[in-house]
């Protein structure tokens, strides 16, 4: 290797860095005042990653014990105290899943995942900085803290999980996340730059907020986030909502068994949502049944009682329905289980149905379709259609609409900049060939060839800001 060294850059000199089985990602976040006290605030897990960007972190991390949290501390503390460090600063390691730790790097600054220590310290980071920079002393020892409970954050993206995580940019038509405080066994705080009707463009970065949860247990912290991701709702731009409710409901992210390549484990082919659950199915099941009730009893129609849902072409089920006073409704299923929804909060026109089924609370996410409904709990979702059963017979018997045919264009999968367009008219292209390259939220895209062909059409010229699903090329 020296040798090889030599003989490519004049220099025998080699570097050799530990390999790491399955890497996690902790840190540690240190507050350092001007009279040469600095503190560390117990540690953060930010294993979960894309393109090396955060996506989920949490506080304590599940894989440390107090034995190698104070050892990693006192390592971050002793390197802030060796240059002088005061303010707030995050020293990072590359962690084992044996516990060994290593120094990845320090960031001299406040991190965007500081809300989880504040929660589970009571500290407030910002407030500590500004009066380290006034001067005065960091009003607590270290034997002064105490971890209290779990804290996890959900970084919300202008991003589609569904296209590969994407870049979204537009309108925030609507932005209504979930309110803040106290739950039943947990706590919600959200912190955001935007609201409603603001612009997310292709010049900044995809961050739309940052959704914590914390309780007592860290079993409870995810629960709590979960139920906050079906109440987060967002129109205008694509976001990964659904993907981080994916996360929450997963056993391998429930039993703290993290790395750094989480996502691409675990989503290997990329995401394309989840199959419902057998709650959700009849989640899915009552709410459209609700919803269909009220659409014809307001369109002068006397409800009926028995009807066919289709949450797919294969699943239906043959219902009946029997309304009590206050709005409840007890839906029975195929002549044997009955469901009892309560608690209905929903109207016309709402994007969000709420309630309670068998007297578990839950959110969807509802809008009209072609035929029927699209309904989404957490990252399930269908669209459900309400028949009577003669409708239900002939819906049967339809024919699957065929997708239209695209295998002769370049598709722009994002809305972005075209920084370059490397083919013209006539020109031919192999498969893999790189066509353009898109720029969007400070990453370049390079848009490659799905199959041979001659360029018959070009859609788009460099500098010109295209759409999602815009024609960039089409091939004869």
């Amino acid at each position: 290797m020296r040798a090889e060294a030599k003989a490519s850059f004049g220099d025998d000199r080699i570097f050799i860095e530990k390999f790491i089985t399955s890497p996690r990602h902790v840190e540690i976040q240190v507050m350092g005042d001007k009279h040469g006290e600095v503190l560390y605030l117990f540690e953060r897990e930010c294993s979960i990653q894309r393109r090396n960007q955060k996506v989920i972190e949490e506080a304590p991390s599940p894989l440390l014990d107090e034995k190698t949290r104070k050892a990693m501390g006192e390592q971050a503390v002793a390197l802030a105290k060796a240059v002088g460090y005061d303010s707030a600063g995050t020293v990072e390691f590359v962690a084992g899943q044996d516990k060994s730790f290593f120094f990845l790097e320090m960031n001299t600054r406040l991190q965007v995942e500081h809300p989880v220590t504040e929660l589970i310290t009571g500290l407030d980071l910002v407030e500590l900085m500004i009066r380290s920079a006034y001067g005065e002393k960091l009003p607590v020892k270290q034997g002064d803290l105490k971890i209290k409970g779990w804290a996890i954050e959900s970084r919300i993206y202008a991003e589609d999980p569904y296209r590969k995580f994407l870049p979204s940019i537009g309108r925030l038509v609507r932005y209504n996340p979930p309110k803040e405080g106290q739950y039943d066994g947990y706590v919600v705080r959200n912190d955001a730059g935007v609201a409603e009707g603001d612009e997310i463009s292709m010049y900044y970065d995809p961050m739309i907020s940052k959704l914590c949860t914390w309780a007592e247990t860290r079993e409870a912290a995810i629960a709590g986030m979960g139920r906050a991701l079906e109440d987060f709702h967002i129109e205008g731009v694509g976001h990964n909502v659904a993907f981080l409710a994916a996360v929450m409901d997963q056993e391998r992210f429930k039993s703290g068994n993290l790395s750094t390549t989480y996502i691409k484990d675990e989503f290997p082919d990329g995401f394309a949502g989840v199959d419902p659950t057998a709650f959700q199915t009849d989640v899915m099941t009552a709410v459209a049944v609700a919803m269909h009730r009220v659409q014809s009893t307001r369109t002068g129609q006397t409800p009926r009682d028995d009807w066919r849902v289709f949450l797919d072409k294969q699943t239906h089920r043959a219902v009946t329905v029997k309304a009590h006073d206050g709005g409840a409704l007890t839906i029975t299923l195929d002549g044997e289980r009955k469901l009892n929804l309560s608690d209905i909060d929903w109207r016309p026109g709402k994007p969000t149905f709420a309630g309670r089924l068998d007297k578990t609370p839950f959110t969807v996410e509802v809008k009209p379709a072609a035929e029927g409904f699209v309904v989404r709990h957490r990252a399930a979702k269908r669209q459900v259609l309400v028949l009577t059963p003669l409708s239900a017979e002939l819906h049967e018997r339809l024919p699957e609409k065929q997708a239209a045919d695209t295998s002769k264009m370049v598709i722009s999968p994002m809305p972005g900049l075209v920084v370059a367009m490397d083919v013209k008219v006539g020109d031919e292209v192999k498969e893999g060939e790189q066509v353009c390259i898109i720029e969007a939220m400070k990453m370049q895209n390079i848009i490659r060839a799905e199959r041979d062909g001659v360029v018959k059409a070009v859609g788009a010229q460099a500098g010109a800001s295209v759409a999602a699903d815009e024609v960039l090329v089409e091939f004869s």
